[in-house]
């Protein structure tokens, strides 16, 4: 049995790896508090667009991020997932992709955090629930001054028609 493993360290605690099921998967923390598996989430790189002369022609720099919205359903509440795909509606391609890149940077590394920051920005947004709206009424003095100048406005306009000719 020593032969298939490669310390003894191994030997001792592959029986008790057996019995647990291994379902570990990286977090990406997007937002404060806010974790998405690393498998919803794409950097990829590419060429910047505008001036920029050999930086821009050479190399990739420029940043796209794509976030599976469908990823965010157990960490984001409904409410946030709905206000978040308003705030977004341009954003989300038909595959339900939130699509957001970056090329204000020179390097790599920089793009992609400024996409992320974009993200999480536009997460913690979405989490901010709406205070509800009161209605409310208006009060008697303002309705009694808004229909005295309604009266002051008639009286001048009405002093501006034609003038009967008295003869």
């Amino acid at each position: 049995m020593q032969g298939i493993f490669a310390t003894t360290a191994d030997a001792i605690l592959m029986p008790f790896f057996d019995t647990m099921p291994v379902t570990m998967v990286e977090q990406v923390e997007i937002s404060p508090g806010v974790f998405v598996d690393a498998g919803a989430l794409v950097v990829s790189f590419s060429r910047s667009s505008g001036p920029g002369g050999q930086n821009v022609n050479k190399l990739s720099t420029k940043a796209d991020l794509r976030l599976d919205v469908q990823a965010l359903d157990g960490v984001l509440s409904k409410s946030a997932i709905l206000r978040l795909r308003t705030l977004a509606r341009n954003r989300i391609n038909r595959d339900d992709f939130l699509l957001l890149s970056s090329q204000e940077f020179r390097t790599q590394e920089a793009n992609k955090s400024a996409a992320l920051d974009k993200l999480a920005e536009l997460v913690a947004t979405a989490r901010i629930e709406p205070k509800p709206r009161r209605p409310t009424r208006p009060s008697k003095g303002s309705k009694r001054r808004r229909l005295e100048s309604k009266k002051r406005r008639a009286v001048i306009k009405s002093g501006r028609g034609s003038v009967a000719e008295s003869e």
